[in-house]
């Protein structure tokens, strides 16, 4: 299974960015799909995840700011980010479980806000 991730890109605080990120390689929907993000000097760290009947879990700090959803026959999800801050600047990584199979990781997005 493939994770291809996109969407990112330079933003000022304040703005707004979707990123997306579609698996290939299986026609299984996958389980739990979802978002991680690595700044520089930090721990990789949870953003947002769905499972495939639609509950979600956000981390705190993005919380009524990030929305994530995804699409099942299409094993594609996005998460929608506004409200951006300096402090959202990091690497996001797109993320896939099935139980069957496994964590899958996508290639990193960066994300960049300007103050």
């Amino acid at each position: 299974v493939q994770l291809q991730a996109s969407g990112g890109g330079l933003v000022q605080a304040g703005g707004s960015l979707r990123l997306s990120c579609a698996a290939s390689g299986t026609t299984f929907t996958i389980d739990d799909m979802g978002w991680y993000r690595q700044a520089p000097g930090k721990q990789r760290e949870l953003v947002a995840t769905i499972i495939s009947g639609g509950g979600t879990n956000y981390a705190g700090s993005v919380k009524g700011r990030f929305t994530i959803s995804r699409v099942n026959v299409k094993n594609t999800v996005y998460l929608q980010m506004n409200s951006l801050k300096p402090e959202d600047t990091a690497i996001y990584y797109c993320y896939g479980f099935r139980y069957d199979d496994g964590n899958y990781w996508g290639q990193g997005t960066q994300v960049t806000v300007s103050s």
